[in-house]
């Protein structure tokens, strides 16, 4: 679909998040609850791109309609559960007669800086998951979102104390301890299309170590990992941690070192020649990695095979 707009708009703040999609003023300048329904996205903002400087929880389901989200669209049929960081791109495509219905949290990260959650929401790395992986849920996970989103709203409403921010944070923290609950249970409930995506995986790492054009361009990364099967690096790591207990880059860490492993026991290549094969710019850094994945050095581990 043709994109109107290039240019990501920067929003800078919840007051003007609410000014343009035509929503009353925030009840708190740092923190917002949207009901989807009030959302007004006028024809000149379709397909605009937008970059928040704040943190996006959004719940949303529709009956026939997609939107924007990651670098492609989404479709809301089952509804689902998406996050974005600050600066993250995201895009909108209002289709005419559509309706989005659930909520849309904000959040600026100085609402929760002197929290312990300030610190700890870069664990999640859902936020930064792309567009085919967000969060389905099932009815009474539905029940345990919005019931959380419902809360915020009450408290919201209610006059501000002392206490307001403490209670809404922690209300903030049991949602994405849910929701990282949720996401290992569609880890396991969608194993097949997990599983497809790790043999994918598998492949395109020993396509790339058997490859010695390939591995000219140096180590294969995460990023070029993910790319090759259309993921995000966050829900790849995550994916691979559920299946295998390693994470994307122990995962190619140790396909390095099964290779490495079948150049010592079948090949008089050096040491220096072995880690130039594999892509590593300096042979310290391969006997590096080697000791540290196996307890011995490459020379010891070829003596221990005589």
């Amino acid at each position: 679909m043709e994109k109107k707009n290039n240019n990501p708009t920067k929003i800078s703040s919840l007051s003007q998040f609410h000014s343009l999609f035509k929503l009353p003023k925030p009840l708190h300048p740092l923190i917002s609850l949207v009901d989807n329904t009030k959302l007004v996205i006028d024809a000149d903002l379709t397909n605009n791109h937008f970059l928040l400087d704040f943190y996006k929880i959004s719940y949303k389901y529709s009956t026939n309609g997609k939107m924007g989200y990651g670098q492609g669209y989404y479709d809301f049929n089952e509804g689902g559960l998406m996050f974005t960081s600050p600066n993250q791109l995201i895009f909108t495509d209002n289709q005419e007669g559509i309706e989005y219905f659930g909520y849309t949290l904000l959040f600026h990260s100085d609402f929760i800086r002197n929290y312990p959650l300030g610190k700890n929401i870069k664990k999640y790395g859902f936020f930064s998951y792309d567009t085919n992986e967000a969060l389905h849920l099932s009815d009474s996970e539905k029940t345990t979102i919005t019931g959380l989103l419902t809360s915020i709203d009450s408290e919201l409403h209610t006059a501000i104390d002392e206490m307001s921010q403490d209670v809404i944070v922690s209300y903030i923290d049991v949602l994405l301890n849910y929701s990282n609950r949720f996401y290992k249970r569609q880890f396991i409930t969608r194993k097949t299309i997990s599983n497809d995506l790790l043999t994918k995986v598998e492949e395109t790492l020993g396509n790339y170590l058997d490859n010695a054009e390939t591995l000219k361009r140096g180590l294969p990364t995460v990023d070029f990992l993910a790319s090759q099967i259309n993921v995000s690096s966050h829900y790849l790591s995550d994916m691979l941690r559920n299946l295998t207990g390693q994470n994307a880059q122990q995962h190619i860490h140790s396909k390095l070192i099964e290779k490495s492993k079948d150049f010592l026991m079948t090949t008089n290549l050096s040491v220096a020649e072995i880690a130039y094969q594999l892509g590593f710019e300096y042979p310290q850094s391969f006997s590096k990695l080697f000791k540290k994945k196996t307890n011995l050095t490459p020379l010891e581990f070829k003596n221990s095979l005589n």
